[in-house]
């Protein structure tokens, strides 16, 4: 059920937002860190003449670590708190990042090595920030801030390819790791000094945003340490899963090819590929917003959650899947970017769907449900990833890649509809 909600208390600046903020950033930051390899690879490649498989190796390697720590993070976040979890975290990848170029010319297997540190960093940083947002975000306004930090994905995507190629052009693809590895040292420090765990310890909390939140957000006292074997014995635990999975297939495939097949299929250069592979990202950034808004509105005024779920969730699948089947057929790069746009645009749906669904059935445990889903969400990072480059170098056809994504989507469909609610499920 839509519960009542107090008024809220108006004041110049909710100390809430700086969460949503730096939670945002710390997004934008992740995506930056990861998908600068997706440009710098293609010289890479040239460079240490790697194979399209080997270049799918080095892509798949950081997914290995991005699995191996999303449930351990999101029980640290629960049981510990988010801020010192999510902080680790960022100092962490940052770490990594800056290492990447200084081993690319070692082994393949030390190489592989540091980017499955840079992916464990990474792990943890999406169950620490659903931890934190369980506990500073009233449920009003629930769902535009988890879509405004999950858009921190599509807008870290978009800079990373817009500035990628004009520093990889000018001052080589080494820089590319240098210059972004660098900012996340820059956020802890903000970090460290304005958050804390909880509005309800939060000294600097203004009394009335204090009482507004812990009035309007479900309870989360008491014991956090629910058995694995609960939080999994639900059917709206695996349809979160399940969505995942679906989601990110398709999402890992793009994000991590996108480059690549605008210079293999249509021969773009490298320096121009930003013109090409933002649009989609860039349509995504602004309709991930939008949909956070249309979806509160929607439950504000009394349409049920589950109902508001499962639309949102069975456009952010079927109008991808629809547009990805598409642009198989396309012929030049600005059709097949367009097309792409619409399939990421579309995607932003899932946002206000099994994006935010987490915090609807269980959100004392949001960071493990989180680290569940995500831990799920990675495997395509590793399959999907992957097998694209083994498809490309068998085949050779782009439309085999996008159309198992597509196939994808469709089967997350079906699995959602049969399975999710909007209801609280644990206490």
């Amino acid at each position: 059920m839509n519960e009542p909600v107090a008024a809220a208390v108006p004041r110049r600046w909710p100390l809430r937002f700086n969460i949503v903020g730096l939670c945002f950033c710390s997004t934008f930051i992740c995506y930056l860190d990861r998908v600068n390899i997706s440009v710098a690879i293609i010289p890479m490649a040239q460079e240490l003449g790697w194979s399209l498989s080997t270049q799918g190796v080095v892509l798949s390697a950081f997914f290995y670590g991005y699995l191996a720590t999303q449930i351990l993070g999101g029980w640290l976040a629960d049981r510990y708190g988010g801020k010192i979890v999510l902080g680790v975290a960022v100092l962490w990848w940052s770490v990594f990042t800056l290492a990447t170029p200084m081993v690319a010319a070692l082994p393949l297997a030390v190489l592989f090595a540091v980017r499955v540190g840079l992916g464990m960093g990474e792990g943890v940083s999406f169950p620490a920030t659903y931890s934190m947002l369980a506990r500073w975000i009233p449920l009003p306004e629930r769902t535009r801030s988890i879509a405004l930090v999950g858009s921190g994905i599509s807008l870290g995507t978009v800079v990373a390819l817009l500035v990628c190629p004009w520093i990889v052009e000018r001052f080589g693809w080494p820089m590319a790791f240098y210059s972004f590895g660098a900012i996340g040292f820059v956020w802890y420090l903000f970090w460290r000094v304005g958050v804390t765990d909880d509005p309800a310890t939060d000294p600097r909390i203004a009394t009335g945003e204090r009482e507004w939140i812990l009035a309007n957000r479900p309870p989360l006292d008491g014991d956090t340490r629910a058995s694995w074997r609960t939080l999994l014995s639900r059917r709206a635990t695996w349809a979160i899963i399940i969505a995942h999975f679906a989601n990110n297939w398709g999402i890992y495939v793009i994000l991590s090819w996108l480059p690549t097949y605008f210079v293999e299929a249509f021969g773009v250069d490298v320096s121009q590929l930003g013109f090409y592979t933002v649009m989609p990202w860039l349509t995504m950034f602004v309709l991930n917003n939008a949909v956070g808004w249309i979806a509160d509105a929607m439950l504000n005024r009394g349409v049920p959650i589950t109902r508001v779920r499962k639309l949102m969730q069975t456009i952010g699948f079927l109008g991808p899947a629809a547009f990805l089947l598409a642009v198989g057929g396309v012929e030049t790069p600005l059709q097949a970017a367009i097309y792409i746009a619409c399939a990421l645009g579309l995607a932003a749906f899932s946002l206000a769907g099994y994006g935010v669904n987490h915090l609807d059935i269980g959100p004392r445990y949001a960071g493990m449900l989180l680290g569940f889903s995500n831990t799920a969400g990675t495997i395509p990072g590793i399959v999907g990833v992957g097998i694209t480059g083994w498809i490309l170098d068998t085949t050779g056809s782009w439309q085999i890649v996008f159309g198992l994504a597509a196939g994808v989507y469709v089967l997350g469909t079906v699995c959602w509809l049969a399975m999710a609610t909007g209801e609280r499920v644990f206490d």
